[in-house]
C-alpha cells in the first residue's frame, strides 16, 4: 500500500498536482536566484583584497574583544561593518610558520617552514625560505588578474623573497624584528646590544628612510597602490611590525596611557598606534569609493609576547592560558575580522572554529580565482560567515613548531585539544612530568589548567594518530 492509496482519485490527483507545482516553483526560484547570483558575481568587478596582519597582538587585545583599557576605534569599526570571529586560530604560535600558513593555505608543517626563517643578509639564500614551489595567495590572485603588493614585514626567508612569491611590488623588512624609526633589525641580538643590520627594502633593493615610522611608511605605500589608475583589482598584504618589540608607539598614545603601568602602557600605546594606521588605510578605501568592493581581513599572527625584549608581557589573554610560542589558547587564539559590506553580513559574531590557513580558499571563492594547486588544508569560511547556523568546515586543526622529536605540537578536534611537549609561556601553572601529553577540553575548562589525558586515553590516542598522519604527509 502506497502513501496515496487511501486518497480518493480526484483528491489524489489534486494532491499530486499541488506537489508537482510546488516542486517546479521551488526549482524555478532556485534557478532564478542562482542566475542572479552568477550575474551579480560577473556584473561586478572582482573585489579588491587587503590583509591587515598585526604582530604579537594578544588574544583579547582589541576593545571589541573585551580589553577595557584599550583605544582601538578603527579595528572596532571593522567589526561593526563585518564578521568578528571569537574562536579563530593563528596557523602557529610564532612569526614565520604563522605567515607561511596564511600565504599558502597549508598547515605550517607542510610549508617547509615550521620554525622561524633566517633573514640576516650574510645568510641570504642559505637559510630556510618559503620555496618557489609553494603557491601563495599572491600567485593565485596575480594569475587571476590582480595587482599584488607585499608591504611591511615578510619574515619568510630571502630565497626567492616576496617578488618571487607572486608579488609585483614589495616594500618593507625581510626579518622579524625591526626598529620602527631607524629600520635596523635587531634579530636575535641580546637586548641592549647594537642592531645587527639595516632592513628596509623596495623590490629587493636597500633604501633609507630613517626617522619615518615603519607603520607610516606602510600606510604611504598602501595608499600609493590604491591610488594607481588601473582596470585591475589590487591585493595588498600589509604586515605591521607592532605590537611586536621593540615597542615604539606614537608619543601621544604614551600620554594617553600614562596611568597604565609598564609593560602594559607601551604595549597598549603600540596597539593604538597600529589601530590609527589601520584607520588611515580604511579611510583611503572609503575616500576612493571602493569600500563595498574591497574585502578587508584583519588578524594577529599569534598571541602576545612574554619575552624579555617585550618587558615580559603587556598583552592580554584573559582567562586563557599561554602566550606566544605556546599552543595553549593564549598563544594561538587571536582576534580576526572580515569586512566586505554588501556581500558579508555586518556587525555579526561567529563562534565557530576557524584557522589562519582558511583565508586562502576563502579569498579564492570570493574573488572567483582558481586555486592553481588545490593541495591545501584550509577551508573556505564564506558560508560560515554568511550564516551562524553553518558548522565549522574543519574536522580537526593542527599546529607544530618544528619537525623534530621533542618539538611542541597540537591537534584540536571538537572541544578536545591535545598538546605534545607543551610550553606555557604565560606561567599560569607548572607543567609536571606527566604533562608531556596535555589534553584540554575547552567546553569543560577553557582555562586549560586541567589535563584530562589520564581520564580519556582513547581521545589521546585518536588525536595522536591525527598528528602522526599529518606529520608523515
Amino acid at each position: 500500500m502506497n502513501q496515496y492509496s487511501k486518497i480518493p482519485l480526484t483528491g489524489g490527483l489534486l494532491f499530486l498536482f499541488q506537489k508537482i507545482t510546488a516542486f517546479v516553483t521551488v526549482l524555478f526560484l532556485g534557478i532564478v536566484l542562482s542566475a542572479n547570483f552568477v550575474y551579480s558575481q560577473h556584473d561586478q568587478s572582482p573585489p579588491n583584497i587587503i590583509i591587515l596582519f598585526t604582530d604579537d597582538q594578544g588574544t583579547l587585545d582589541v576593545n571589541t574583544y573585551g580589553s577595557e583599557d584599550l583605544y582601538t576605534p578603527n579595528i572596532d569599526a571593522l567589526a561593526e561593518r563585518g564578521v568578528k570571529f571569537t574562536q579563530f586560530y593563528a596557523a602557529a604560535a610564532m612569526c614565520t610558520p604563522s605567515r607561511a600558513g596564511l600565504m599558502t593555505g597549508k598547515f605550517p608543517i607542510r610549508t617547509g617552514l615550521p620554525r622561524n626563517a633566517e633573514s640576516h643578509p650574510t645568510h641570504f639564500g642559505q637559510g630556510p625560505s618559503l620555496s618557489e614551489d609553494q603557491v601563495t595567495i599572491a600567485d593565485m590572485l596575480k594569475a587571476a588578474g590582480y595587482r599584488t603588493a607585499q608591504i611591511g614585514k615578510w619574515h619568510l626567508g630571502t630565497n626567492p623573497g616576496p617578488n618571487g612569491q607572486g608579488f609585483d611590488y614589495s616594500f618593507g623588512f625581510l626579518g622579524g624584528v625591526v626598529d620602527q624609526w631607524s629600520h635596523f633589525n635587531y634579530g636575535q641580538a641580546p637586548w641592549g646590544t647594537p642592531p645587527r643590520w639595516h632592513d628596509l627594502q623596495r623590490n629587493g633593493e636597500e633604501i633609507w628612510e630613517a626617522g619615518n615610522h615603519i607603520g607610516d611608511l606602510i600606510v604611504r605605500e598602501a595608499k600609493m597602490i590604491m591610488e594607481e589608475e588601473s582596470d585591475q583589482p589590487f591585493f595588498l598584504y600589509l604586515a605591521f611590525g607592532l605590537p611586536h618589540y621593540p615597542l615604539q608607539p606614537y608619543n601621544h598614545y604614551m600620554e594617553h596611557y600614562k596611568d597604565l603601568e609598564e609593560p602594559r602602557r607601551s604595549y597598549a600605546a603600540s596597539v593604538s598606534t597600529t589601530d590609527e594606521q589601520i584607520g588611515r588605510i580604511v579611510a583611503k578605501v572609503d575616500e576612493l569609493g571602493k569600500r563595498e568592493n574591497t574585502l578587508i581581513i584583519f588578524q594577529s599572527d599569534h598571541g602576545h609576547s612574554t619575552e624579555a625584549r617585550a618587558g615580559y608581557g603587556g598583552g592580554y589573554a584573559g582567562d586563557y592560558r599561554g602566550a606566544k610560542f605556546s599552543f595553549f589558547e593564549g598563544g594561538i587564539r587571536v582576534p580576526a575580522i572580515a569586512s566586505l559590506p554588501g556581500t558579508l553580513p555586518e556587525g555579526v559574531v561567529r563562534d565557530q572554529m576557524a584557522h589562519g590557513i582558511d583565508w586562502f580558499p576563502t579569498i579564492a571563492e570570493i574573488a572567483s580565482a582558481s586555486l592553481i594547486d588545490d593541495d591545501i588544508d584550509g577551508k573556505s569560511l564564506l558560508l560560515m560567515m554568511q550564516s551562524d547556523q553553518e558548522k565549522t568546515p574543519h574536522d580537526f586543526l593542527h599546529w607544530t613548531v618544528g619537525d623534530r622529536d621533542g618539538d611542541q605540537w597540537a591537534v584540536r578536534q571538537g572541544p578536545w585539544k591535545l598538546i605534545g611537549n607543551p610550553v606555557d609561556t604565560s606561567d599560569k601553572g607548572e607543567l609536571g612530568e606527566d604533562d608531556g601529553l596535555f589534553l584540554s577540553n575547552l567546553d569543560k575548562d577553557k582555562t586549560e589548567m586541567t589535563n584530562f589525558a589520564a581520564q580519556y586515553p582513547e581521545v589521546v590516542e585518536r588525536l595522536k594518530k591525527l598528528h602522526k598522519h599529518l606529520n608523515e604527509h
